[in-house]
Parts: structure tokens; sequence; C-alpha cells
């Protein structure tokens, strides 16, 4: 017995894009009962002979279930099948010319065949085939009591029937070969998404590593030579220094435990001291030797060294797009310290802003990287050394400060990265 499947409320194609396809099946369906319901009746009656009540039993039990093919094809394949097996052994009751098909007249084929058709869109490879076992079987059977001998054309509705089947089947499946495809790729593009903000993020955590060992180590030495360099110190104040050593000793250990868990086997060329404000300038000129002409406005101002290190990283990234995508573009690199009125950007082009917003505070050291037009297309992409993740990098480090970052394309075709890093502790989170 063939299996019935889970209930599909949905049509055919009903998950189509256009309206034209998904709206098809429907028309098709229309058509074909419009079209063969009195064209049974007329052959049935007028060439085969048949009972005209009959016949038009007959029409209705094989047509009109073709609508109900659009939604539940195999319940309508059902029907269909018991009335065309019953409608072939109604025709052995009249007397018809030989020259006419049976058990199987040509409506009846035409229909049944648009019937597999649409099983082949929706049932599994299994209820295919035994849809088709049980044509076959029927087609067979009746051929032993066919009234004028049987022939290659009596097998038309196993033949038709079983291309129909194989033709749906396979455009079912290139279907969900399609669909999973795009599933996969969608979650894909989620998990490199994911997998490089994890990626900077501990790069980030590597980074900053360092600069706070080189802060923690410097209280250390402080608190253990504290009782050399200052004199008569008393005995509860050397405890409390002994005490703050030891402290900053554990907290040392603890940080480069963790840092194993971060490092990885591309970390080796990370030993090296973070840059900082001081090392854009080298930054600057490297890339003028690359691509072109950089104006570079330096700062010299004294700023805490994970926001130096962050504004650095901003201008590498920022010089990095540049030689990948506008080669030869003049670029302008500032640095400046001001008190801003409020977030950075004068309004120019489209925008992406991240960060958190805030009302005027402390000092920020304001980072601008902006790039005019490319006097010609690249003719493909310029891959450099990029130590990061474009805009994710980017985020992360404006996000790590308590800064905001404002960038996007300029009107005339450039593009503009402008970042505001706050210089007071209480403003940096």
């Amino acid at each position: 017995m063939i299996p019935v499947e889970a209930e599909r409320p949905r049509a055919l194609l009903a998950g189509a894009s256009r309206r034209w396809v998904r709206l098809l099946p429907w028309a098709v369906a229309f058509v074909l009962c419009v079209a063969l319901l009195p064209t049974t009746i007329v052959v049935l009656t007028a060439d085969y002979g048949l009972n005209g009540g009959l016949a038009s039993a007959l029409a209705v039990a094989q047509a009109a279930p073709l609508l109900l093919a659009v939604v539940r094809p195999l319940q309508a394949w059902y029907v269909v099948f018991v009335a065309d097996v019953a409608g072939a052994l109604a025709l052995l009751t009249v007397d018809f010319q030989e020259r006419l098909l049976w058990p199987f007249p040509p409506m009846e084929i035409v229909g049944y065949v648009g019937l597999c058709l649409a099983l082949g869109l929706r049932e599994r490879r299994r209820t295919l085939l035994l849809v088709w076992l049980a044509t076959a079987g029927a087609n067979v059977g009746l051929g032993f009591a066919a009234p004028h001998g049987t022939g290659a054309k009596d097998l038309l509705l196993t033949i038709l029937g079983g291309v129909a089947l194989l033709l749906g089947g396979a455009l079912r499946e290139r279907y969900e070969v399609q669909r999973r495809l795009a599933e996969q790729e969608t979650i894909s593009e989620a998990e490199r998404g994911r997998r490089t903000l994890l990626e900077e993020r501990a790069r980030i955590a590597r980074e900053l590593h360092d600069v706070v060992a080189h802060h923690m180590s410097v209280i250390t030495v402080q608190a253990d030579t504290a009782e050399y360099r200052l004199a008569a110190l008393p005995p509860d104040v050397r405890e409390e220094f002994t005490s703050i050593a030891a402290t900053a000793r554990e907290s040392l250990g603890e940080m480069r435990r963790l840092l194993g868990v971060l490092r990885n086997e591309e970390a080796h060329g990370e030993l090296v001291p973070q840059p900082g404000l001081a090392q854009i300038g080298q930054l600057v000129e490297a890339t003028a030797r690359t691509v072109g002409p950089v104006d570079f406005t330096p700062c010299d101002a004294e700023v805490p060294e994970a926001v130096g290190l962050s504004a650095y990283r901003i201008v590498q990234e920022a010089l990095a797009n540049v030689v990948r995508h506008a080669p030869g573009a003049a670029t302008h690199v500032s640095l400046s310290v001001a008190r801003p009125a409020g977030g950075p950007g004068d309004g120019q082009g489209d925008r992406q802003t991240d960060g958190q917003r805030e009302g005027p505070g402390g000092e920020r050291l304001t980072v601008l990287v902006v790039n005019e037009p490319p006097l010609e297309p690249p003719a493909g992409p310029l891959e450099v050394g990029g130590t990061g993740h474009g805009l994710v990098g980017m985020r992360e480090r404006v996000r790590l400060v308590g800064g905001t970052l404002d960038v996007g394309p300029l009107p005339d075709g450039g593009f503009r990265v402008a970042a505001q890093l706050p210089l007071t502790e209480e403003d940096i989170t």
C-alpha cells in the first residue's frame, strides 16, 4: 500500500519568489479540468458508446481531482487512479472500435500525466516508485482482458506516467538542493562573521595583555623595592608593600595563563612591543611609498596606551583599505585632541556609526582618515598584509575604549573613517 505523506497545506511552488510561478499550478490544473471534463464526456459517449450518466460520473472523478492535486496530489491520485481503472472496466461492457485506445483513452492519459508531474514535485522517491508500480501493474493486469488484443500503444499510460514522475522528482530534488545550498551559504556567512568577530576580540585581548602586563610589572617592582628606596618604613607599611607585590605577581600569572588560551600558532610575531601614536608616522610613510601621496597631521599628546594602540590599529586598517580599494588616491590622516561638543562627523555622505554616543566630556583623541576617489578603478584586488578584519576590528577597538566610530563613503566617491577616543580614565570603558 502506498504510504500517505504528512499533510502539506501549502500548494505546489508556493515558495517561489515570483507570483506568476506560484499561480502556475492553479492555472494548469484549472485549464486541464475545464478542458478534460467535457471532452471526456463527449468521447466516452460518442466514440466509445458509453452511457451518458456513467460517462459523466467518470469524467468528474477523473478531471475534478486535478484541482485537489495542487495542494494534495497523492490524495488526488488515489481518486483518479480508481476512476481510471473503473473507466477501463466500464468500457469492457460496450462495443467500441479497435482503433480506439484501451484501457485508458487519450484524455485520461493527459490528465494522469499532469497528475504524475504534480506527484513528482511533491512526494518522495519511494512514493513515486510505488505509484509507478501501481500504474504499471494495473496497465498490465487490464491488458489480459483487452477486447481487441494488446499492443505497445496500450502501455502509453505507464510510459508517459513514469516519465512525468521522473521529471517532477528531478525538478523537486534540484530545488531542494538549491534551497539547502542557499541556507548553508547563509549559515556559513553568519558563522564567518561571528568567527571574524571572535578572532578580532582575541587579538585585541592579546595586545592589551602587553599593555596591562607592563603596568603590573611596574607595580610589582615598585612594591618590592619600596623598603630599599624609602628609609625607616614602619613594619605594617612594609607588610602592605609586600602584599601588594604578591598580589601583582599573582595577577600577572593569571593573565599569562589566560593569554595562553588566546595564543595560537600564528601569533609568534606579536611578541614585539605594541605600537602607539608615535609609530603612526612610520605607518603613513610606508603607505605613501607604496600607493601614493598621504598627508599626515601628527599629535604629540600623551594618551593612555590602550587608546594609542587603538588609534594605531584604526589608521592601519583604514590605510590598508585605501591600498586595497583606492590605490593611488590622495589620502589625509590627522590626529588631534579636543573637547568635542558632540560625536564625530561632518554630515557628509552616508554613515555607519558605532560605539556609544556620549555628551560633552573630557578630552578626546580624534582620528581621521579620508581618501579621495582613485584616479583609475583598480584592475583587481590588491592584497596587503592586514592586521585585523576591517570595520569589524575598528568597531571592536572603539567599543573597547568607549569611543565613537563614523565611517562611510563621501559624495565625491572617496571614503572617510573618523573615530573619537576618550583620554580620561573615567570616560574609558
